[in-house]
């Protein structure tokens, strides 16, 4: 309810009817002070006071206009409210220091020597500090304003620029997992369909059956096909000039233990997942510890690490949980660019993932993605 409230106020405090809401009752102050004068001035006096009121209400657009349709009246001691609300309108849109100087200098003047004159010796030096901060505080405290206004558009700016670029870089993950994942399914899947089409190409040759040519054809002719589709596929994952990993072997659960081992961590390794998984859901598994490995060697160095590995008749669920560091940490940036792309690998396959600082200072790391096994 208060966030609502606070919302729509600022939404109305943005608004021109907002803006022309002050101005109005600007007007109106600047009015009264002026009104209990009125019947004592004269006809040219009264026309200055009621012109200079008028000058406020275009204060926003046309502030010098607004400025000097306020000394007329200042001269003859008429616009004591008037006259401070230009000149800090003045301040609020001008940056240049000679006019604002200018500016407060003709004020200062013309407060000071109304009727054009010097008040008494007894009284001049109570009187210029009086004009002086008469002149001297509109101008401050437009400055401030103006100083305050450009200091938060120059913090949106900064915020949406840095909100920009967090974006590009999640998408730059995004692209180059995506582009991982399609070099993996042309490896796999395009030697898998390609030895199909092969062999449906020798049977068709081949059986002296003539139905089971035919069929051998239209398996052939299927594979092709897939082949020309997962060409597509492929091109819309590596779209945006994402750029592929180096031809190497696709790493397989039989990498996990020198991943561990290598990984020059206190890693202790529990894994009891069946060697009939799907090749992209043993990549996820291997990518998974991959990803909580490094995270605990930047972030929790001298830390033991435990990489469990379980399989369920529905899933395959890995975790990779560390301790706090036991070492001095050293302060690397960090983007988070590599869960991300975890993430993005994880729900392609239908998954989930997990990731949380522990009460005791350690992480833990945890997917689970669909169980699916190779036919055999």
């Amino acid at each position: 309810m208060i966030s609502a409230i606070r919302a729509r106020w600022a939404a109305f405090a943005g608004s021109r009817v907002f803006d022309a809401t002050i101005d109005v009752a600007l007007a109106a102050a600047a009015l009264l002070d002026v009104a209990v004068s009125l019947p004592g001035w004269s006809p040219i006096e009264s026309a200055w006071a009621l012109l200079a009121v008028a000058g406020l209400l275009v204060r926003r657009r046309l502030p010098w206009v607004a400025f000097a349709l306020v000394l007329p009246g200042l001269v003859v001691d008429a616009m004591t409210v008037a006259a401070p609300i230009a000149l800090y309108s003045v301040a609020v849109r001008v940056r240049r220091i000679p006019l604002l100087v200018g500016a407060g200098a003709v004020t200062f003047a013309c407060f000071l020597l109304p009727d054009w004159q010097l008040p008494p010796l007894d009284y001049l030096a109570p009187s210029l500090l009086y004009a002086l901060m008469y002149a001297a505080t509109p101008i401050a405290l437009g400055a401030l304003v103006r100083t305050r206004l450009e200091l938060s558009a120059r913090v949106a700016e900064l915020s949406a620029a840095r909100e920009s670029e967090r974006r590009r870089d999640e998408q730059d993950v995004l692209r180059r997992e995506r582009a991982r994942i399609s070099r993996e399914m042309h490896d796999v899947v395009s030697h898998q369909v390609s030895l199909t089409a092969v062999q449906a190409g020798a049977l068709q040759v081949a059986s002296p059956d003539p139905e089971a040519r035919r069929v051998a054809g239209i398996i052939r002719t299927l594979s092709v096909r897939t082949l020309d589709e997962l060409r597509q596929m492929v091109s819309v994952l590596r779209a945006d000039g994402a750029t592929t990993d180096s031809p190497a072997p696709q790493p397989t659960l039989a990498d996990l233990p020198r991943l561990i081992a290598d990984s020059g961590l206190d890693a202790r390794l529990e894994a009891d997942l069946p060697s009939d998984l799907t090749p992209a859901v043993q990549r996820a598994v291997y990518r998974t510890v991959q990803e909580g490995l490094t995270n605990a060697r930047k972030h929790a160095p001298g830390a033991l690490v435990r990489v469990t590995a379980t399989a369920s008749t529905s899933s395959i669920d890995v975790v990779v949980q560390n301790d706090a560091a036991r070492a001095a940490r050293l302060r690397l940036p960090s983007s988070g660019t590599g869960l991300r792309g975890l993430r993005e690998r994880a729900e392609l396959l239908g998954g989930r993932l997990h990731a949380a600082e522990g009460v005791d200072g350690g992480f833990r790391l945890a997917v689970s993605v669909p169980r699916r096994e190779t036919e055999s």
